[in-house]
Parts: C-alpha cells; sequence; structure tokens
C-alpha cells in the first residue's frame, strides 16, 4: 500500500471500473431497494444514489468553465474538515432528495403518459422532444460517462474551479470521485445486504489518498477494503487501532456519511 499513484491514466481506470460496477448493481435494484435507509442518515437509497450521481458528474460543467488562478489543492486538502460545515452538509443533503425526487416524479410521468415513444436504451421521450423518465441507473451512467469524456478530451494537469473554490487539477478532482463513487458505494452495499462490491483499482487510489503513501503497522493486519472502511469511520476502530493509526501520523482527513 505504500505505492503513489500519481498516474492519470491510473485514476481514470478507477473512476470508470468503479462506476461500471456500481451501474451494475443499479440494474438489479427494485422500488423497495430504493427506499431503504442507509448509514448517511436520512438519505434513503434512492437519495444517496442521486448525491453520488451528481458527483460523478460534476466535472462536466467544471470543465467547461475557463482554468482558474490559483494555489492548487490535492485530494486530500478538498476533504479538509474545515469545508464540510454544518451549512455546506445541509445543502448537500437537500440537493440529493431533490434530485431524487426529480428523476422518480420523471419516471412516474413516464410511466403514466400515452403520448411519449420510445428511443434508443428504453428512453422515453414526449412530443415536445424532451427525455422523460430517466431512472436513477440510467442517469448515472450518462452522468459519470459524460464526464470521464470531457476529462479524456482535456489535460490531465487541466485546472478546474471546485465548488469550495478550490482551483485543482482534473486528475486530482477526478481522485475525489473514485473515493466518493467508491466509499458510498459501501454505505449502498451496507443498506442493501450485499457483500461490498470495491474494485481493485478503485482500493488502490483510496487506500493511497488515505495512507498518504505510508505504510500501516504491520501488527493491524488490514487489506484495503477493511483499512477504507475503518478509515472512513464506515467500520469503528479500537482503541489499539486508533492507537497503531496516530503512531504512523495518519493524515484526517474528513469523509460525510
Amino acid at each position: 500500500m505504500g505505492e503513489r499513484l500519481g498516474d492519470a491514466d491510473l485514476v481514470r481506470a478507477a473512476f470508470r471500473e468503479e462506476c461500471l460496477r456500481l451501474g451494475e448493481v443499479l440494474a438489479t435494484l427494485d422500488p423497495k431497494d430504493l427506499a431503504r435507509p442507509t448509514g448517511c442518515v436520512p438519505w434513503t437509497v434512492a437519495e444517496l444514489l442521486a448525491h453520488v450521481r451528481t458527483g460523478a458528474g460534476r466535472l462536466i460543467d467544471m470543465l467547461a468553465a475557463p482554468a482558474p488562478n490559483g494555489a492548487l489543492v490535492d485530494a486530500a486538502g478538498y476533504f479538509g474538515a474545515a469545508k464540510f460545515t454544518t451549512e455546506v452538509d445541509a445543502a448537500r443533503i437537500e440537493s440529493a432528495r431533490a434530485e431524487s425526487a426529480r428523476i422518480e416524479s420523471a419516471r412516474i410521468e413516464a410511466a403514466r403518459a400515452g403520448d411519449g415513444r420510445v428511443e434508443g436504451g428504453g428512453e422515453r421521450f414526449g412530443s415536445d422532444g424532451t427525455r422523460r423518465g430517466v431512472g436513477l441507473g440510467e442517469d448515472f451512467d450518462r452522468a459519470w460517462r459524460a464526464a470521464l469524456a470531457a476529462v479524456e478530451a482535456n489535460p490531465p494537469d487541466r485546472v478546474v474551479r471546485t465548488r469550495h473554490g478550490d482551483a485543482m487539477t482534473v486528475t486530482e478532482f477526478l481522485r475525489t470521485r473514485v473515493v466518493e463513487v467508491g466509499v458510498h458505494g459501501l454505505d449502498l452495499a451496507a443498506a442493501l445486504d450485499r457483500p461490498p462490491w470495491l474494485t481493485t483499482a478503485a482500493s488502490r487510489v483510496i487506500a493511497d489518498l488515505l495512507t498518504a503513501g505510508r505504510f500501516l503497522p504491520a501488527e493491524l493486519g488490514w487489506d484495503r477494503l477493511t483499512l477504507i472502511a475503518k478509515v472512513t469511520g464506515r467500520t469503528p476502530c479500537s482503541p489499539a487501532e486508533q492507537a497503531a493509526l496516530a503512531r504512523v501520523g495518519l493524515p484526517l482527513l474528513a469523509f460525510g456519511r
């Protein structure tokens, strides 16, 4: 776990593989699954998925904007606790709930509409040409693929501005998207009573970010999945584990539930 994964190709591959895996899971969900509560209170599975979809697609608008000037922040700096204030957290929660409600309303409208026609991929279009009835799975798939296409059309050191006002390279911001999709995938797996589906590529990128390239104490005996679950607060650490992490000076990052 001591290797530093700074290569843009590795980060892009991790994002692609983790999004593909989540998309496979979404195809198996039914309305009862979407209504389940999650550990990311107060979100349901549907609301957490809406949050993940928004995060996965964020780079589309960021890359469409002019490149900013200013000091650069890396992925670890993006997760600084000072950014995740009560106000920011409340806005994040409400945004996901509103997005989930919008998608579900569109799906219900399409199911009831008699004037729509089905075109490519099962998407429904009304007589006015607007897309209707796109579910969470289709919405997520379109968002992450468009974001990745935008990333691949730009150099890896292209600078973007985050919603917190930070200037970051596109590769460093994409690293945070791997964290969002991967770690929230652990939350979704727990809510759905399924084994974690975290991909190898994503686990490498996330573990490297969490450890800042440091080697963990051998006595912990953690694999990458355990490390990620423990350090992000998905699984509690024992006092002995906390002491071991403190001895190696593991950086403390802020990860929302």
